[in-house]
């Protein structure tokens, strides 16, 4: 039990000390055998929640069952099933379940934890009949239960499969959130063919409503229809431009395809505002359209006479990315005051820097950073960029002491630390990133963030997996439909060989989010898994997404799938 942990309950020692003599009872078994009693409430409610806090999901979810045996609250019995199918511990949760049921038989939420549970046993029968339940349900919450556990009992195959079934049954509400959503989790799940159905379904249910036609154009890109789905945002752009959450969601798909210059089009159109504007210009960036960029810029500059903060801070922007950094720095350097003022000054900074005026840059850095009257986030930020820019100067004794600098001002700062932490890891210094990570979470002990990286970072790099897990799991706990946790989750389960539950997991990430390193991830372990068509998917679509991810290339460089792949193409 952590130390840390005991602090939080000082005020508890009574109760502490009693969870201490239970957990060593073990040792005095020998002396007699006596039949296990269920562990009060009070010390199996604690005590879960502090093997929680500790990572230890088995424990936790023995101590949450033992709790729950021992009250009738179903809100108990519905904690012990949560966490032990967080710790894919299925006799546990089908206990618990049992409990949950018994104490709260109509909840709906009851319901979509069978589903869940016999996804992940492979019971297609008790699922679908739990998932008909749950769809039978006149309001939203019902399928939105079985939207979750569609989305994570399972392995994808199943919950395809599934799915197919209760398209096939009518069982789909007859509303347009529902379907929208099915046919997204259908995407997501790598099912083409049944995605076009639902939205051949939606089609015809609902041909007036734009954001079918929106999930029509995302499920063709997916499909890598790219031109198809041009034509059906063409199609709906001119009826959508009146409404900013349609324009902005068109123009997500056509940045999506790769067309930053049209996603830029649509935002042009209609009412417009900082926001508009900073998002057509981070587009057309992006694009690298120079021209159109210079013309935005332009068409604001003729309005920039008033003394307005926000958009003096918008033209240093866009003049930095038009590579204008003597106009960027006039701009910055003009804005009047409110918050854009402390922004403006760090773009100044950086500006100076990229004038090649390091001293200068580095000179209002530290003006900044001494500076009373600065609000104290940009007051913070600034040791950040005087960091980075050391970096980009590859000036590590400097790096580290604008670091060192900044957490002497800011003792323990979360942001200051996690990315010293990263600039550890970066160089290879394992140690020195842990004992980053680990401050953080001595002021924050859920810092979510902080225990995921310091978790995939043991998984990754060290051989210290049972650890990894560990805090991998207190942060799964926190938010178990998190990617990125997810697939932090699906690393460790490989490196500890658990090959075939770890592609399960890193297949949810993908689903969750089309990321490089999970893709990286994702083609490594299917690479070992000896299916290396598949692996290669994966692979090529790390490389289209991010070509420099840093996962993607020591994963080819571990398989060889990089050279495997060049020397295909000799070949052919």
């Amino acid at each position: 039990m952590p130390r840390l942990q005991l602090q939080r309950f000082t005020s508890m020692a009574f109760t502490c000390a009693l969870l201490l003599v239970l957990a060593t009872a073990p040792a005095c078994a020998a002396r007699k055998p006596v039949a296990a009693k269920p562990a009060p409430v009070l010390e199996g409610t604690m005590a879960g929640e502090f093997a929680l806090q500790a990572g230890q999901l088995d424990q936790a979810a023995r101590w949450y069952l033992d709790a729950a045996r021992a009250s009738e609250d179903a809100g108990l019995a519905e904690r012990a099933t949560r966490i032990a199918l967080l710790a894919n511990d299925d006799t546990r949760a089908a206990e618990g379940l049992a409990l949950w049921r018994a104490r709260a038989p109509g909840s709906l939420a009851v319901h979509a934890a069978d589903a869940t549970l016999a996804l992940r046993r492979d019971d297609a029968k008790t699922a679908r009949r739990e998932l008909g339940f749950l769809l039978a349900d006149k309001g939203d919450l019902g399928w939105r239960h079985a939207l979750s556990a569609l989305s994570s009992g399972g392995a994808p195959a199943l919950a395809g499969k599934l799915l197919t079934e209760l398209v096939d049954d009518h069982a789909i509400p007859d509303k347009l959130n529902a379907w929208l959503a099915f046919g997204g989790l259908a995407q997501r799940l790598e099912q083409p063919a049944l995605a076009d159905r639902i939205i051949d379904e939606v089609v015809r249910r609902f041909p007036q409503e734009p954001r079918v036609a929106l999930l029509r154009a995302s499920q063709l890109r997916e499909s890598g229809r790219g031109d198809d789905a041009r034509k059906v945002l063409a199609g709906i752009a001119e009826s959508a431009y009146a409404n900013e959450e349609l324009r902005l969601s068109i123009a997500a798909e056509y940045d999506a395809l790769g067309d930053s210059v049209a996603a830029a089009g649509v935002l042009a159109r209609g009412p417009q505002d900082e926001r508009s504007y900073g998002l057509r210009a981070a587009l057309l960036a992006r694009a690298d359209d120079q021209v159109a960029l210079g013309k935005l810029y332009d068409e604001l500059k003729q309005e920039s006479s008033k003394p307005d903060s926000e958009r003096r801070l918008l033209l240093g922007q866009i003049a930095e990315m038009l590579e204008r950094h003597d106009e960027a720095l006039q701009w910055y350097r003009s804005v009047p005051g409110g918050d854009a003022r402390w922004v403006a000054r760090l773009r100044a900074a950086n500006v100076l820097h990229e004038l090649g005026r390091k001293p200068e840059a580095y000179e209002a850095l530290r003006g900044l950073e001494g500076d009373a009257t600065v609000d104290e986030e940009t007051r913070r930020d600034a040791y950040l960029l005087e960091a980075e820019l050391r970096q980009r100067d590859d000036q590590p004794v400097q790096e580290l002491d604008a670091f060192a600098r900044g957490l002497a001002a800011y003792p323990d700062d979360p942001a200051l630390l996690y990315s010293r932490a990263l600039g550890y890891e970066r160089r290879d210094d394992i140690p020195r990133a842990e004992a980053d990570f680990r401050r953080i979470l001595v002021a924050e002990p859920d810092n979510v963030n902080a225990l995921n990286a310091l978790g995939y970072t043991l998984a990754d790099r060290t051989t210290r997996y049972a650890e990894a897990l560990a805090l991998i799991d207190r942060a799964r706990a926190a938010e178990p439909g998190n990617a990125a946790i997810i697939d932090s989750y699906g690393w460790v389960l490989y490196r500890l060989g658990r090959n075939a539950e770890a592609l399960v997991e890193l297949r949810r990430a993908f689903a969750l989010q089309k990321d490089p390193e999970i893709a990286a991830h994702l083609g490594e372990v299917l690479w070992v898994m000896d299916q290396k068509v598949e692996a290669r998917r994966y692979f090529d679509e790390a490389r289209r997404l991010d070509p420099d991810n840093r996962a993607l290339k020591r994963a080819l460089e571990k398989t060889g799938a990089g050279v495997a792949g060049a020397q295909e193409k000799t070949d052919a």
